[in-house]
């Protein structure tokens, strides 16, 4: 009868340790899925590939607002967030700047961009200085000497070789250029052929040595001015002394 009774009590020590074991089970289970939990929600918040150029926008408009290309700054403004089509604004700003100053050239200097005064000096005797100055809103260049024609004369004056500077003469807006003209020979005007001579025509030349029009008509004085066969001309020059020199 003794051993009848130990026998169960042996097999509830056994069932109630399978219980036990199931239970423990069933808690490192529970705990496995916590941690396989966390790092899911860690790769959602933190993308490990770089963002897309397409899509940023920033880089794409910076380099439009450089090159001026009105074009690629604008065919991603739609796509792109706020903060992007700020951007596009500014490269098209900046590319029209760039592009109209990059376009603005020197021209040559002629009768309808420049103002031409005939003054006649005490000294040297027998000379007069032309003044020209730049009316127009662009630089423009002073080729070579002014080709003048005094009461409709067949022929120009030479110029004065030695008076060549080392550079074209150039005329930003509102400046001026200067030439000498040795009216005639001797100190006392006695060259051949002398004449006086009331009006004067002042052309221009452009790079290519081709004169060019209109021509500039400054007043000489009311007398007219004495010229003769000895008469010529200096290279436009910068500086009036210069133009007097010679």
């Amino acid at each position: 009868m003794p051993a009848f009774t130990a026998r169960p009590r042996t097999r509830l020590f056994a069932a109630a340790t399978v219980a036990l074991a199931a239970l423990s089970l069933t808690a490192c289970s529970d705990k496995q899925g916590v941690q396989d939990e966390g790092p899911a929600r860690t790769n959602a918040t933190a993308p490990t590939s770089p963002p897309d150029p397409e899509k940023t926008g920033g880089t794409g408009q910076a380099g439009g607002s450089t090159d001026g290309d009105s074009t690629s700054g604008n065919s991603q403004s739609g796509n792109s967030s706020t903060g992007g089509s700020k951007s596009s604004g500014t490269g098209s700003d900046t590319g029209s700047g760039t592009g109209s100053n990059t376009s603005e050239r020197s021209v040559p200097c002629s009768g309808a961009n420049t103002k031409v005064t005939a003054q006649q000096v005490s000294r040297p005797v027998n000379h007069m200085l032309l003044t020209v100055t730049n009316t127009g809103t662009k630089t423009c260049d002073l080729y070579y000497y002014p080709a003048l024609n005094f009461d409709d004369a067949q022929s120009v004056p030479p110029v004065m070789k030695e008076s060549q500077p080392q550079a074209v003469t150039t005329l930003a807006p509102g400046r001026s250029g200067y030439a000498g003209v040795a009216l005639s020979g001797g100190d006392d005007g006695s060259g051949a052929n002398g004449r006086t001579a009331r009006s004067l025509a002042v052309y221009f030349y452009d790079r290519d040595n081709n004169g060019i029009s209109p021509a500039a008509t400054p007043a000489l004085p009311p007398n007219g001015v004495h010229v003769d066969d000895s008469l010529r001309v200096t290279y436009w020059l910068s500086s009036a002394r210069d133009a007097l020199t010679y």
